[in-house]
């Protein structure tokens, strides 16, 4: 699981999306994947993550999703386990923090990334490459936590304006002797 992911845990409400994702005991015969990881075509994907077909290619086309790269019998769309739970992920972000598809797309460009690094922070033993790999993290972590913290500014605001407006209701319905 992502860092993100883990964190809208910590934040409530967001279980694990995917673990009563159903899953096939066996790949379909007919793809490059038999004997690999189960593919799905995007309808079903769709299904699973509560979107559309149209929201899955949209998501490809602006670059939030790389799925469907894999194609077979009559060139139809063929999705893995870890782009349905991109989709996952993205659909969650987006409700939970109610980012635009560009923020959202920063965000996951930064945790990508991350993901990256760690491996490859992984397979060195070199101080220096590590340090540099840390300060790149680094710079990662704070881009996502502009974004993060931005929106929680805006909700912060929100709140602070219907406090407002409860405590004025409030005053004339004591002025109205309720």
């Amino acid at each position: 699981m992502t860092a993100i992911g883990e964190a809208l845990q910590q934040a409530g409400g967001a279980d694990t999306p995917h673990a009563d994702t159903p899953h096939a005991d066996t790949p379909h015969a007919d793809t490059p994947h038999a004997d690999a990881e189960r593919v799905m075509r995007i309808g079903e994907v769709a299904a699973l993550t509560g979107t559309t077909p149209r929201t899955i290619r949209y998501y490809e086309e602006i670059g939030l999703l790389s799925g469907g790269d894999t194609r077979v019998l009559g060139k139809h769309r063929c999705y893995s386990q870890a782009e349905v739970d991109r989709v996952h992920e993205i659909v969650r972000l987006k409700e939970l923090l109610g980012l635009s598809l560009e923020q959202l797309s920063q965000l996951l460009e930064a945790e990508t990334a991350r993901a990256e690094i760690r491996r490859e922070l992984h397979a060195t033993d070199d101080p220096g490459r590590q340090r540099e790999l840390l300060l790149q993290s680094e710079g990662h972590i704070a881009n996502q936590l502009t974004l993060v913290r931005g929106r929680l500014a805006e909700l912060a605001k929100l709140e602070a304006d219907l406090s407002e407006r409860a405590r004025r209701v409030r005053l004339r319905l004591e002025e109205l002797g309720a």
